[in-house]
């Protein structure tokens, strides 16, 4: 590796775009004041008047709400032919989640162009095309390997990605016109999140070498020796390449928490790296540059809510400002912000218009997101062989229930999982299957038994849980909850994630084998609840603190596996910073769309069911409600 920067391609043709006069502010307009006796009778008259008033928009303005959050985002109808076979159902819209700024009632359509999405589907994550032009939701691949950070070359022709191969991982190049994909990496290091210089002749992207997370650069061909662009020991990675060439923005851990940086091609190296973002916003992650590079969006952590901040670059002091709610921003050609937004146990697609403020609707999506562009491109139709063959293959149901209602009156049993180790190693027999498969799963995925000891599975009515927990879902049999000795021995690390109100967690393991052949690196800082008795005062108030670093190795997301496999994740319960068996964050639950009292009744008769007294932190939903004004 070399770090002169001499070999980088000359983009001085590439000039930023001149930033707009700002428009002048109106003069205020004054009012002049005028005296009013204050008598009774108008104060009287007054307060009926405001009384009225309140009635009436209190009456109003839920169904108002109820009318923008119910409205179906439709896709402009165009000639083009869809696809006769999907391999993802079909994108439903869903309701905001609470907190998400109110969209105004104007027409928004979502941005033109392809997205491709890489989604966690079963085992693995593949990649998936949409158009609202007429392409639905529409698998590109199908092999049983993962493939994750796509990006859309800037002519359109060509997406860049990173896949797993037998050595580890490496980018390939795949052609949207025959659905070829060649590698231009060989090596066992972890190369992944490419980006797109503005010529489509150089990709940024993140390599992980020496147990740490930094930037290269290379040529698309893949003959040149690649070009080291960052070299801290904290970890760096994310690259977005600037349409003027010579601005690379990055997420980096340098100074603490994640942040955004810009590396600046034309300056030295120790004046080189500005940070853009700022810290006490919390997090941040995912930056993206407009097209005409005046603008860069990313995602923030503030005050509980993953929110998007826009920087511009024609006024560079100016602070960054929050447009929405979102998770990983896009830019599209057309100059919307396209989005995922992140919610408890589904990720959905969103857009913004920055200038209106405009928002659409959420549309669900079939899978975790594990990587996200969207470019001015088009597939052929017909679709290239390739292609074809992936659209078309039919999902199969990752388990096979087998419940029998053998129970007495109809109800289901509870049924032993085998070579388990619990207090009480069993499940209802509606959610063994599934827990067998998920268990199959992550091992294949981690290379060792991560499921095979468990701090709970089923607790029966007799074996009390602890405080705040007497209405938990461990006692309908639907429920596990993963050991958490692993934490104390590194084999296990826990990222928060904060989706306001409440307080969720994404569990990882460590891979068996080191090598890149399972798991991936670390890209957030994890939780550390044993912060909590450093005797930092605020890490004691805040139940513990983000760790220091990022921890080293491939690492597995048990989280998004499990719910490929119908597992869902239960939210922190509020007084969790106090209480550690409130954070609930090894619990994952079946619900299929059942209540408590619903599972509750399948293996109980109702006299049957204890009904103690509430605790005022026990009845958590698993999904945030509807916003309310």
């Amino acid at each position: 590796m070399t770090d002169d920067f001499s070999d980088l391609p000359d983009f001085s043709e590439f000039d930023f775009s001149e930033p707009s006069e700002p428009r002048p502010t109106p003069p205020r307009r004054t009012r002049r004041s005028r005296r009013r006796r204050n008598t009774p009778s108008r104060r009287f008259w007054g307060l009926l008047l405001f009384l009225v008033l309140l009635g009436l928009a209190a009456w109003q303005l839920p169904r108002r709400f109820s009318a923008i959050y119910h409205a179906t985002a439709t896709p402009s109808p165009t000639a083009s032919p869809a696809p006769t076979a999907t391999a993802t159902p079909t994108v439903t819209p869903s309701p905001m989640p609470a907190g998400t700024p109110m969209p105004t009632p104007v027409s928004l359509q979502y941005p033109n162009g392809l997205t491709v999405l890489s989604l966690q589907d079963g085992l693995y994550s593949q990649l998936f095309a949409y158009n609202p032009q007429g392409l639905p939701l529409t698998r590109l691949t199908a092999d049983a390997t993962d493939h994750i950070t796509p990006a859309l070359s800037p002519d359109g022709q060509t997406l860049a990605y990173a896949a797993r191969t037998a050595q580890g991982w490496d980018l390939f190049l795949l052609s949207l016109q025959d659905g070829q994909a060649t590698p231009i990496t060989h090596d066992a290091a972890y190369d992944a999140a490419p980006s797109w210089s503005p010529d489509g002749l150089w990709l940024a992207y993140e390599h992980y070498e020496n147990q740490n997370l930094d930037i290269f650069i290379r040529d698309r061909n893949g003959e040149q020796a690649p070009i080291r662009l960052t070299m801290h020991p904290a970890a760096d990675y994310a690259p977005a390449w600037a349409p003027q060439g010579r601005l690379v923005a990055f997420v980096s851990t340098r100074e603490g928490t994640p942040q955004i940086f810009i590396a600046n091609l034309d300056k030295p190296e120790n004046e080189r790296f500005t940070r853009l973002s700022q810290p006490e916003q919390g997090p941040a992650r995912h930056p993206t540059w407009s097209a005409d590079g005046r603008y860069l969006a990313w995602s923030q952590t503030t005050n509980g809510m993953p929110t998007l901040y826009v920087w511009d670059a024609a006024h560079p002091d100016r602070l960054p400002r929050a447009i929405g709610m979102g998770w990983w921003p896009q830019w599209s050609p057309d100059g919307l912000l396209a989005a995922v937004v992140r919610l408890p146990n589904q990720d959905a697609l969103t857009a913004y218009d920055p200038e209106r403020g405009l928002a659409l609707p959420l549309m669900d999506l079939p899978g975790t997101v594990t990587g996200f562009t969207v470019g001015n491109a088009a597939l052929p139709w017909p679709l290239p062989a390739a292609f074809q063959q992936a659209a078309s293959i039919t999902p199969t149901p990752k388990w096979t229930p087998l419940a029998n209602p053998n129970g007495p009156n109809g109800r289901l049993d509870v049924v032993p999982l085998p070579k388990v180790k619990a207090p009480y190693p069993k499940l209802s027999d509606a959610a063994d299957e599934a827990f067998a498969a998920l268990r199959q799963a992550l091992a294949q995925k981690a290379g060792w038994d991560v499921l095979g000891t468990l701090d709970n599975a089923y607790v029966p009515l007799t074996a009390p849980l602890p405080e705040g927990l007497g209405q938990d879902w461990l006692y309908t049999g639907r429920a596990f909850a993963l050991p958490t000795t692993p934490i104390q021995a590194g084999w296990m690390v826990v990222v928060r994630e904060d989706i306001a109100p409440y307080t969720y967690w994404r569990v990882y393991v460590r891979a068996a084998k080191q090598d890149g052949t399972q798991g991936q690196p670390l890209h957030d800082l994890p939780w550390d609840f044993n912060a909590r008795f450093s005797g930092d005062i605020t890490a004691f108030e805040q139940g513990g603190a983000y760790a220091p670093a990022v921890p080293p190795g491939y690492w597995v997301d048990v989280t998004a596996l499990a719910l490929a496999f119908g597992w869902e994740r239960l939210p922190a319960l509020p007084d969790w910073r106090a209480y550690l068996p409130g954070a609930r964050f090894n619990e994952f639950v079946l619900r299929q769309g059942l209540t408590w009292q619903q599972a509750m009744e399948q293996i109980y008769p109702q006299d049957a069911i204890l009904t103690p007294t509430p605790h005022p932190t026990a009845n958590i939903p698993i999904v945030p409600p509807t916003p309310t004004p």
